[in-house]
């Protein structure tokens, strides 16, 4: 059964780091752009990064640009996203997808996979 699975989730103190890991299974991620999403309590869904498939261009929402990098590693079928100086506002549940078209933040497009996603809590 084709599936993401994200881990990496947990409670951090404000300005630490923690690393999600998204992991494909039943197929390749070397063919997708890969993305990440949150949706924190009470408010809805938002882009927070992507990279894409064919020449690993990423891209970042403004809210964590220069706080958050992510990564893949196709040997793994993985794809990573460390977030450094985490804040109180980057509590969410966070979500990666697969997306067989060009990389994009938008929370709604058209998603070919879809994790059940990790829960991350900034909180001292």
């Amino acid at each position: 059964q084709a599936q993401l699975v994200e881990s990496g989730g947990g409670l951090v103190e404000p300005g630490g780091t923690l690393t999600l890991s998204c992991t494909a299974s039943g197929f390749s991620l070397d063919y997708y752009a890969i993305g990440w999403f949150r949706q924190a309590p009470g408010k809805g869904r938002e882009g927070v990064s992507c990279i894409s498939s064919t020449d690993g261009n990423t891209y970042y929402a403004d809210s964590v640009k220069g706080r958050f990098t992510i990564s893949r590693a196709n040997s793994k079928n993985t794809v990573y996203l460390q977030m450094d100086i985490v804040k109180p506002e980057d509590t969410a549940v966070y979500h990666c997808a697969a997306l067989s078209d060009l990389c994009t933040l938008d929370p709604y497009s058209t998603v070919d996979y879809w994790g059940r996603g990790t829960l991350v809590t900034v909180s001292s």
